[in-house]
């Protein structure tokens, strides 16, 4: 079985968490859903938390990260905003930069591990 590496950033504001693994994953479901409930479903997640997450990700930016728009005729649906394709970007740049940095450290502590 091959080890599993995963760096878990979290940027907190006050004592919450602003940004963090599991809100980034939920504003790249949404990115890819259109949706908060079909993003929520997509990862296993309550609607309900999804929303709390959101709202509190929305609340600690100085601009929204999502948008959305009422139900119609056409249906609603959720977007990224521009700083949520930021935030996206930037996080997930900060972890490769991160596991290309710690590659040899990475190596030495997998090799540590029991067969």
């Amino acid at each position: 079985m091959k080890p599993k590496v995963q760096f878990r950033l979290r940027i907190y504001r006050d004592d919450s968490i602003a940004i963090g693994p599991g809100k980034v994953a939920l504003l790249e479901a949404i990115a890819e859903t259109g949706s908060i409930s079909a993003a929520a479903r997509q990862i296993g997640m309550s609607y309900r938390r999804a929303w709390v997450l959101i709202d509190e990700t929305n609340k600690a930016l100085s601009s929204p990260a999502v948008t959305t728009i009422a139900g119609g005729s056409h249906g609603g649906g959720t977007a990224l905003t521009p700083v949520g394709e930021q935030l996206v970007k930037h996080y997930r740049a900060v972890e490769n930069t991160a596991r290309v940095a710690a590659t040899a450290d990475i190596a030495a502590l997998t090799r540590l591990l029991a067969p």
